[in-house]
Parts: C-alpha cells; sequence; structure tokens
C-alpha cells in the first residue's frame, strides 16, 4: 500500500475516483499478507498487487464493479482443486479482500493520510470489514488527531485507543468489537492498518561491506544512516542516494540517537577502539537486530572486551557475531545478501534453512495474526 500511495493521492487530487482492494485477512499459504493491495483508476489503470498474479483479473473485475455500484464488497479467493482454470489461489492459501471505491466524498481524510505517509509521519487506517456497523466505514488516526467515523462513538473510542497503540510497533491486522466498541465481543471485525515511519538501519563502519549492506537495506524498506569517525570514508558519494551519512564516533552518534524495537544495527568497523565502545552502547538499548562484523576470533576477542566492561550474558546473547547466515558469502554484496537473509529470519522465525528441508507452512502470514512493516 505505501508504494501506491503517491499514485492514488494523484487521482484523489483530480478528484477520479477509484476501486481499492486490500487484504484484510490470510490463511494457509497466501502469497501476500494483510494491508497488501491493488487500485484501479481512471483509464482502467492498475497499481499494486494483492496476490502475485494468482487473482488480479477477477479482482480488476470487482474493482471496477464496486465503483461503478459506489458500494464496498468483501471477497474471498481460495485454492480450487475441481477446476484447474478456476480463480484461485494456485499456492493453496486463502485471501479475504476489502474492495471499496474511493473518493472526496466517501473519504475525505484520505489526502492527509497521503500527505502524513509521504512525510514519515504516523497514521493508522481503521475500516470496518464485517458486522452491524456499516461495511467499508473508515477512521484516519494520528497521534494527536482523528478523522472520519466507523458509525458508532463507542466504536470509534476503542479503535482509535488500538490504533495509537499500533502505531507504536507498526502492526497490521484485525481487531474485533461489539458495535459500541465493547472489549469482549466480536460482532464487528476492524482491519487496522498502520503506517509507521520506516525503521532505522544503523550502518557502523564505511567499507565496501557497508556500502552493500546500506543498498539492500534501503532496498528493504528502512531508512539508513552510515556512521564512521573517518570523514575520507565516510562521504555521501560512497553510498547510495537517499542514505544517509555521518562522520562520528559511533558510540557517541548512537548515544544521541533514538532506536526502537524496529530498529537494526550492523557494526561493520571490525576495530576494537570502535566497535567495543559502540556495542556497550548498542546491546543496553531497544533494538531488533544487532550485528557485528568479524572472524571467529575476532568475536572471541570482542566477548572478552564485552564482559571486562561489565555487559552482562543476557546483554552480550543480543549479539549477532559473526553477522549473517552461512551462504559461504565472498563478494559485499553477497555478505549484504547474508546480513539481510538474518534479519529477515529473525524477524519472522525463519529458520534459516533450505524450504527444500523443511516441513509446514511457507509463508509467515500462516503463523501470524497481524503483520508488522516494512514491508
Amino acid at each position: 500500500m505505501r508504494d501506491i500511495l503517491p499514485a492514488l493521492s494523484r487521482w484523489y487530487a483530480a478528484g477520479a475516483p477509484f476501486g481499492l482492494a486490500t487484504v484484510v485477512a490470510v490463511s494457509r499459504s497466501a502469497p501476500r499478507g494483510p494491508g497488501a493491495a491493488m487500485a484501479v483508476g481512471p483509464d482502467d489503470e492498475v497499481l499494486g498487487s494483492v496476490s502475485g498474479g494468482c487473482v488480479e483479473g477477477a479482482v480488476f473485475e470487482l474493482a471496477k464493479e464496486v465503483v461503478a455500484a459506489g458500494e464496498p464488497r468483501l471477497a474471498t479467493f481460495g485454492y480450487s482443486d475441481t477446476d484447474a482454470f478456476a480463480v484461485g489461489l494456485t499456492c493453496g492459501g486463502e485471501i479475504t479482500l476489502l474492495v471499496r471505491p474511493v473518493t472526496s466524498g466517501t473519504d475525505p481524510w484520505f489526502g492527509q493520510v497521503a500527505e502524513s505517509v509521504a512525510a514519515g509521519r504516523p497514521v493508522a487506517v481503521a475500516t470496518v470489514v464485517s458486522g452491524p456497523a456499516p461495511v467499508g466505514a473508515s477512521l484516519a488516526v494520528w497521534p494527536d488527531a482523528v478523522s472520519g467515523s466507523l458509525g458508532s462513538p463507542g466504536l470509534d473510542a476503542a479503535v482509535t485507543a488500538d490504533a495509537r497503540g499500533e502505531l507504536a510497533q507498526g502492526g497490521t491486522g484485525q481487531r474485533h468489537y461489539g458495535p459500541r466498541g465493547e472489549r469482549r465481543e466480536d460482532s464487528v471485525a476492524v482491519f487496522l492498518h498502520s503506517f509507521a515511519p520506516p525503521p532505522r538501519m544503523l550502518v557502523f563502519g564505511a567499507i565496501d561491506y557497508a556500502a552493500a549492506v546500506a543498498r539492500i537495506g534501503d532496498f528493504l524498506g528502512y531508512r539508513v544512516t552510515v556512521c564512521d569517525a573517518r570523514p575520507v570514508f565516510a562521504t555521501p558519494k560512497r553510498f547510495p542516494p537517499g542514505v544517509d551519512v555521518v562522520v562520528d564516533w559511533p558510540h557517541r552518534y548512537l548515544r544521541t540517537t533514538v532506536t526502537d524495537d524496529r530498529t537494526v544495527i550492523c557494526v561493520l568497523t571490525h576495530d576494537p577502539k570502535f566497535d567495543v565502545p559502540l556495542l556497550e552502547e548498542a546491546l543496553r538499548r531497544p533494538a531488533a537486530y544487532i550485528g557485528a562484523m568479524g572472524s571467529r576470533r575476532t568475536h572471541d576477542e570482542r566477548t572478552k572486551r564485552l564482559v571486562e566492561a561489565g555487559l552482562t550474558e543476557a546483554e552480550r546473547a543480543r549479539l549477532r557475531s559473526p553477522v549473517g547466515l552461512d551462504l559461504g558469502a565472498r563478494t559485499p554484496e553477497e555478505v549484504a545478501v547474508s546480513v539481510a537473509a538474518e534479519i529477515v529470519a529473525l524477524r519472522w522465525g525463519g529458520s534459516g534453512l533450505p524450504l527444500s528441508a523443511t516441513a509446514g507452512p511457507v509463508h509467515p502470514s500462516e503463523r501470524e495474526a497481524s503483520v508488522r512493516e516494512p514491508l
């Protein structure tokens, strides 16, 4: 959804109605998670995807019908084992879509939401999926403001509180309430879609490996900063556009930088005078991932220094070192893939094994009730 918002905001500003299909629930081997979106706009232009190609043709037609009728529709697509050519998911999963028309009349807050996402300001959109409340009714929630209504003041209040809680983690998924927002009832299903600012990736050490890691971090949707105390190496021209480059001692920069439970920290300095003070700071603050480059001997020496610095066993256990998964990587780009693979595996609880050597569900959406961004 985040990727197609700039184009959607142009349609919206031009007063052109469009159909928006959003994945609101998944099961089994669904190819896309909750929040994935596809839009059909003027001249039948299509943006985004809800299934990677399996059911897009049917969704295209449904979106056009929804715009013409001016009424939202809920649709479920699953695997058909009776007709190989039936519209369905070839992977054997199931997705539920809310397809609804978007206009300035139905969604007066849409332009503000798009502006907030573009500016990196947190915002969540809550939409009624099913129940006695009007299906398709939406509410936009910012940390300090609300726009729209789900049809009941009590429901609005309960959903607003939950949406603000999810914004802290970037959570997206369904929640259930009573018609007036009762917490212990489940007659109304509401889809909460959080647009939290992109998580941060902090890369320390302006070496060739850092440039590759920064590139793949940017590709994965992180806001990437590279920091090094050596100005001759920490120059913007050595890194991809959009990557912030900071000249400072790593531990000093980190000490003045806000991190949270989505932040990724990659220590590639490979020098004790940089990485030990840096890891002392990193391992005592919130972060989703902390990895450090080096050989096993370097890791052992680094661990001794961290023990001497007073870090506890629990704090040291947070460190991923040597950094990355065992892919046999050699080049900076291959190492970056190894690091990215470990970050993704840790985020979703993956084993890091070849899928051909595992059994059970393939997609993380089969195991998670909600998802967290990116993306």
